[in-house]
């Protein structure tokens, strides 16, 4: 929870040397680097069924592919804090999907959350008057990474059990490795070589890929396997109550 918190800073850090995309795909081939060396040391690599090869796929193409466009390029139009608030939208509609499609039940105190939570954002999107108080662009964007986020979160509850956390970790991130790299060379890679490397700019980088992508996504695994999937998301909706970004960075877009 603390880790995915301070990962739209350590973004927002990195974003003042790399493009998004970049940023993403360096964040990704870094935690492969990780998990495929643990992996191999443990020898705890498995064999993919071939029904479940399209899960695996829908899995990497919902999260981190899609959400990772949306909340990377939506970062650039809004504050830290407000992508924070509006990805903690997440359980609402993973709580909505699970009741309709796998029957999860809900107590009362559930919805209540649910309800109260969704108000508290409507409340901070819009202004007195009625008008939107976020920049259109970064609302859509954001909005492209909550509805990823819910397909990827139903999607892993058809895997969990079945494969262990840090493998189901490993190829998503593998796979959103790939799917990222194309854009990565069309769009960022001129960019990238012309920039002057250091360690410095490449640490909120590294950051991300050890403690927010690696941490937080194993995390969620487990408590969504022993928690259910609304249970699970709505634990980690609790990083915008802790956001870092109400104590370090200033800005309010």
């Amino acid at each position: 929870m603390i880790f995915w918190s301070f990962s739209f800073i350590w973004f927002k850090v990195a974003n003042k040397t790399f493009h998004p995309i970049t940023i993403v795909f360096i964040r990704l081939l870094f935690s492969v680097i990780i998990m495929t060396t643990f992996l191999l040391i443990t020898r705890n690599y498995m064999k993919i069924k071939k029904t479940d090869r399209k899960l695996f796929m829908m899995l990497a193409l919902f999260e981190p592919f899609f959400y990772f466009l949306g909340e990377s390029f939506g970062l650039t139009y809004v504050s830290a804090t407000v992508c924070s608030v509006l990805i903690s939208t997440i359980p609402v509609f993973a709580a909505i999907g699970a009741r309709l499609i796998f029957k999860e039940k809900l107590k009362a105190i559930n919805y209540a959350g649910i309800v109260t939570s969704f108000i508290g954002v409507l409340v901070f999107i819009f202004n007195t008057d009625g008008s939107i108080s976020l920049n259109i662009k970064g609302l859509g964007l954001l909005t492209l990474a909550v509805l990823s986020a819910v397909g990827y979160n139903l999607t892993l509850s058809r895997l969990v059990g079945t494969y262990s956390p840090v493998y189901i970790v490993n190829v998503q991130n593998l796979l959103g490795a790939i799917l990222f790299l194309p854009l990565f060379l069309i769009f960022d890679f001129k960019h990238f070589i012309s920039t002057p490397f250091t360690f410095d700019m490449f640490r909120p980088i590294i950051e991300l890929s050890i403690f927010a992508s690696l941490r937080r996504f194993y995390s969620l695994r487990l408590l969504s396997k022993k928690y259910g999937n609304y249970k699970g998301k709505c634990f980690f909706k609790l990083h915008s109550s802790i956001h870092g970004d109400l104590f370090i960075l200033p800005d309010r877009r």
